[in-house]
């Protein structure tokens, strides 16, 4: 009998439509970007805390320093983790040790309360854990189906929407006991649901068959180094003789080339998310609400947190029905940490709901970017099915557009603000609006880049340019934090209205860029679209 999907019988039993096993890789990325964007949100506010405050008291220019090497690392090691998988240990073993890696960094984070180093060795377990984690478990969903159509597109599509689920929990609830209860609470937390996370899918994993498993003839590092350059080598130097010959190789990685820079452009600005708009968040906007606002907010603060809950939940027992008496111990060990994330998310609505006046977490600002893809991602897909969907470079230019003109509202809003201020008390829409147009930036964005990048790169050069769109990300990442910590300089001389002009008016000169370059890239590329 031949199976539908890949992997073993009882994936051939589905869930809204998919196979079973798309299920337990959902719910272990869904963990990972918990544990993943619940540290993120803390990690600055953290280190700028003062001591009184269980913080590091550092100066903002160092923390945003060592937040754009983190969140740059974090691009650059998925390279290496996924030559790892391919040559020596499979995809199904980099994710397990990539997430047990990231438990350990969790929670020697969560001892920096005792000594300094084990937060610096936390960051590294992180960085490494993710890089063999995040390109493996991706991997694994595309050969969960046998055919390329739109079921395929589909079940990333859902997997994607675990991600954001991920993000947005992680983002709400570490970061609500991180900056309620205790910063090694907050770190802590993040590592008990990969730990979790990791767990389920080591129980569950034979439902995968033979997908996933250690590659054959595993070689040792140093050769599957060694030969993953000379192919790489060969494959460059066929790719020139095809170039050579015919244009149109050229011209395709030309436009490669041209998505790959100004992607930087993007991720620069849209990265301050975590950097200096955290600290806006913190110092500079108004969150404290009082009568009516209070209410308004806990209500909706409630509806945003125990819907996405629901759904998820309804997920999980669908899932639980398919697979339970096969795999037992992983939907319990999946159940428990359900059962651990309603009491969190319930004891800290009921808290919210007693107090007196209600105080907006400056990290609770985050989560509006994963609410803002579930709400208009299916806007923006139909279209983009549509004969209204634009060219890809198009969407580029109206990505870091839209991205543009929402630090041009935190431009405006800083306006009365005075040179050199610590402290001020600014209206938290202007927070609210600039996220809602980021988001609608990234949504023209993120998924044009790495689907052209797939398209348009020769079939041996595919991993190598993949690889060349992760070190852009690096570049970006890196450079927003470097540019972030100009913050308080920039403040001092010329006020944060100047600073934040200058992420409205970078991406929106390269937008305009990009429309112009518009019908010559459309050229290049040959046919594809």
């Amino acid at each position: 009998m031949e199976f539908k999907f890949g992997g073993s019988a009882t994936n051939q039993k589905t869930v809204l439509g998919h196979p079973s096993g798309l299920f337990v890789l959902f719910f272990t990325e869904m963990w990972e970007r918990f544990s993943y964007y619940g540290m993120r949100a803390l990690l600055v506010l953290f280190l700028v805390a003062s001591l009184m405050e269980e913080g590091w008291g550092w100066e903002r220019a160092e923390a945003l320093v060592l937040y754009g090497w983190y969140t740059g690392l974090v691009y650059v090691t998925p390279i290496l983790g996924g030559l790892i998988a391919d040559k020596l240990t499979g995809y199904r073993n980099a994710v397990i040790i990539g997430a047990f890696l990231m438990t350990l960094g969790h929670a020697a984070m969560a001892l920096e309360v005792f000594s300094d180093p084990f937060f610096y060795l936390g960051l590294g377990l992180l960085i490494i854990g993710n890089g063999l984690f995040k390109p493996n478990i991706s991997s694994m969903v595309g050969q969960l189906y046998k055919n390329q159509g739109k079921e395929k597109d589909a079940g990333y599509t859902i997997f994607y929407m675990g991600i954001n689920a991920g993000a947005f929990l992680g983002i709400l609830l570490c970061g609500y006991i991180g900056e309620s209860v205790g910063w090694h609470f907050g770190f802590g937390l993040a590592g008990v649901f990969m730990f979790f996370g990791m767990l389920q899918f080591y129980f569950a994993q034979k439902i995968f068959g033979r997908i996933g498993l250690s590659p054959k003839g595993t070689q040792d590092f140093d050769d599957a180094v060694e030969n993953t350059v000379e192919n790489t080598k060969d494959a460059i130097e066929d790719t020139v003789e095809d170039a050579k010959k015919s244009g149109v190789t050229a011209d395709r990685l030309i436009v490669i080339g041209v998505l790959a820079f100004f992607t930087i452009f993007f991720w620069w600005a849209f990265e301050q998310a975590g950097g200096s708009m955290t600290i806006f968040a913190a110092d500079y906007t108004d969150r404290v609400l009082e009568g009516n606002g209070a209410l308004t907010f806990k209500i909706f603060n409630t509806i945003l947190t125990v819907v996405p809950m629901l759904i998820i939940t309804w997920v999980l027992a669908m899932l639980f029905r398919q697979t339970f008496s096969k795999y037992a111990l992983s939907n319990v060990l999946l159940g428990t940490s359900f059962v651990i994330i309603w009491a969190i998310v319930i004891w800290m609505l009921i808290r919210e709901f007693n107090a007196d006046v209600a105080e907006v977490k400056a990290s609770w600002f985050g989560i509006l970017n994963s609410f803002f893809i579930i709400a208009f991602a299916p806007l923006f897909s139909k279209i983009w099915q549509s004969k209204y969907n634009p060219t890809g470079p198009v969407k580029f230019a109206i990505g870091l557009i839209l991205l543009g003109f929402g630090f041009g509202i935190l431009a405006y809003g800083s306006m009365g603000i005075p040179l050199g201020a610590k402290t001020a008390s600014v209206s938290m829409m202007f927070l609210v609006f600039a996220y809602l147009f980021h988001t609608l930036g990234e949504l023209c964005v993120s998924p044009v880049g790495l689907s052209y990048v797939s398209k348009l790169a020769p079939v041996k050069l595919v991993g190598l340019m993949f690889g060349v769109w992760f070190v852009a990300n690096f570049i970006a990442n890196l450079a927003a934090g470097i540019t972030g910590s100009y913050m308080d300089p920039i403040l001092e001389e010329k006020g944060l209205t100047y600073f934040f002009m200058i992420f409205t008016l970078i991406p929106v000169g390269a937008g305009i860029v990009m429309l112009i370059l518009n019908k010559t890239l459309i050229k290049k590329m040959h046919g594809i679209r």
